[in-house]
């Protein structure tokens, strides 16, 4: 478990605003290091192969203007590719999206170390549904791009999660911790930009109690 705990206190969370196509967005960005060249970064998270690996499985013509679908997920249009090094696409759930639901997410990768380690650096931004940012704050996206990081990281060490083990493992008493601590360190990225105490309080809550419903005895 402390080895997985190492790896969710290896990601550093920041919260901002950008502009997008949607309107203004809030964005939640993480940064971390990768014991790994960057083509192997880049091929890990834009191969559909390995990709079924550690996040799920991807379907669609995956290339800039196309459209990429991940199964039972969010899809959208790949917006920019340069390969190895930053990744930009659309992030939308269902079909019939309003133009508001339509957020961006960037990736950006560099070599550090003499390209023995890759910088990795993910940029949601979103334009927030009122009603949700009161219930779960950023935490409610932060906590799942957390899980993420720690799928990239497993399967770079040669481990790895498809979809069914994932789910096992977001079950498990150590998934169950992983997400209560990630819950807990996007209240902290909150605190550190400036939100009222109680309210991150009552946010960080509601979206632990998401991602870690209570078990039947």
């Amino acid at each position: 478990m402390k080895d997985i705990l190492d790896e969710l206190a290896a990601v550093q969370r920041g919260l901002g605003r950008a502009a997008i196509p949607a309107g203004d967005a809030a964005t939640v960005t993480l940064k971390r290091s990768y014991p790994a060249d960057i083509e192997d970064v880049w091929d890990a998270i834009t191969d559909p192969e390995r990709l079924n690996r550690w996040f799920m499985p991807v379907t669609g013509e995956l290339k800039v203007g196309g459209r990429y679908q991940l199964v039972g997920n969010a899809g959208g249009e790949i917006l920019h590719c340069e390969p190895p090094r930053h990744l930009k696409v659309t992030w939308v759930y269902g079909e019939n999206p309003k133009p508001t639901d339509v957020s961006e997410v960037t990736v950006r990768l560099s070599p550090e170390a003499g390209g023995a380690t890759t910088a990795f650096e993910l940029v949601h931004a979103a334009v927030v549904d009122p009603k949700m940012d009161e219930e779960y704050g950023p935490g409610a996206v932060g906590v799942g791009w957390d899980l993420a990081l720690l799928g990239i990281a497993l399967y770079l060490s040669g481990g790895g999660l498809t979809p069914e083990e994932r789910a096992a493992f977001d079950a498990s008493p150590e998934g169950r911790e992983f997400a209560t601590r990630s819950s807990e360190a996007w209240g902290t990225a909150m605190l550190d930009s400036g939100w009222d105490p109680e309210d991150t309080a009552r946010r960080v809550a509601n979206t632990t109690a998401f991602y870690v419903p209570p078990q039947a005895p």
